[in-house]
């Protein structure tokens, strides 16, 4: 699984290929929104832009989805590397530093110690699951087969 390592947090966390960057980091306990976007955030449409993350350096380029056109309206006077991340996409592991728009102290260091250590890149893939011997297979309705598995 791809691993986002969140350097302000100093986490790594594993997701599946294609997951929502901001959805991952809900779902941890990452804190992505300073006091307005807790106030008064979009809930993930690219509207409020309060989610702000840095994909750091060259940390792994690819890792995310190409910025989408909300974020090219959006970031036009925001740093290259800044992403929404309700509208990116985690493709790879990748280095993420939450609000980066707030200062952080030893920057530097916590920035080095986050590239020193290699990221594991992790299947490309979500897992296929095989249903159980027994477990009767859902009609695309939503209804169990009447024939049966098949």
């Amino acid at each position: 699984m791809p691993v986002i390592r969140f350097v302000r947090e100093g986490r790594d966390v594993e997701c599946y290929p294609g997951e929502n960057l901001r959805e991952v980091a809900l779902r941890e306990g990452i804190e992505l929104y300073g006091l307005k976007g807790k106030l008064g955030n979009c809930g993930g449409c690219g509207q409020c832009i309060t989610c702000f993350v840095e994909v750091v350096g060259e940390s792994s380029p690819g890792s995310l989805t190409p910025r989408t056109g909300v974020e090219e309206r959006k970031l036009q006077r925001r740093p290259e590397g800044w992403r929404l991340a309700c509208q990116a996409l985690v493709e790879q592991s990748v280095l993420v530093l939450t609000r980066p728009q707030v200062g952080l102290a030893d920057a530097e260091a916590l920035l080095a110690a986050a590239r020193q250590e290699p990221l594991p890149a992790g299947p490309t893939a979500w897992p296929v699951v095989e249903p159980a011997p027994g477990e009767e297979e859902e009609a695309p309705g939503g209804e169990a087969d009447p024939q049966g598995p098949a």
